[in-house]
């Protein structure tokens, strides 16, 4: 039959399928030849049947990153969450839990994309030493750690710290209690990538 699945099941229910099921969407986006797009229907979504995700991706809220597109994928294929710096908190970690452990989700992704506007606000706020006020500050004490690692006396610093917070916040993924046995039986797989804004690519990101 060929083509792109329709839902999760029949992407192949391993975390090394999904993936490849997953990067092969961000290839036919990157190509200008995608199968679902952004042209998709009410009658589309009526027919997507009960949700069967094979992946969860978690990224940013940036406009210019919509991940369905990005991925190529139509309704339920793949379950998305949006934050600032795609920062993690116990909505977001409960979510992710209930996708792979109700639904069987064997794939979960961390997106994080190139001049990505929470990071920078980071590195802003701690080269001047002053936190912001209101729910910002959560965003930039999240972030903060990755920024501190690369350094902020570095030139790239900017870039290197949105790497070095995709592999932070895979990692805490990886430790979670309830996600850390599915990954070291191998049932799930977390991954982390990067969102070139330029060329619409993702690329996976080495772990830590």
């Amino acid at each position: 039959m060929g083509g792109p699945s329709a839902s999760g099941r029949l992407a192949g229910g391993t975390p090394r399928a999904a993936l490849a099921e997953l990067l092969a969407g961000n290839r036919r986006f990157v190509s200008g030849q995608p199968v679902h797009g952004h042209d998709v229907t009410a009658a589309a979504a009526a027919a997507s049947g009960d949700q069967q995700p094979y992946a969860v991706v978690l990224g940013c809220i940036d406009s210019r990153v919509p991940l369905e597109a990005i991925f190529d994928q139509t309704f339920g294929a793949i379950c998305v969450i949006r934050t600032g710096g795609h920062v993690l908190d116990r909505a977001v970690c409960g979510s992710i839990e209930y996708v792979v452990g109700q639904l069987g989700v064997p794939l979960v992704m961390v997106l994080g994309h190139e001049r990505c506007g929470a990071v920078g606000a980071a590195v802003d706020a701690l080269r001047a030493g002053e936190r912001p006020g209101g729910s910002l500050a959560h965003l930039v004490d999240e972030i903060a750690p990755a920024v501190t690692e690369v350094g902020l006396d570095d030139p790239a610093v900017h870039p290197l710290a949105i790497r070095r917070h995709v592999r932070r916040t895979v990692q805490t993924l990886w430790d979670d209690d309830l996600l850390a046995g599915p990954v070291a039986a191998g049932r799930v797989a977390v991954v982390g990538g990067l969102y070139d804004l330029a060329t619409g690519e993702v690329a996976l990101l080495d772990p830590a």
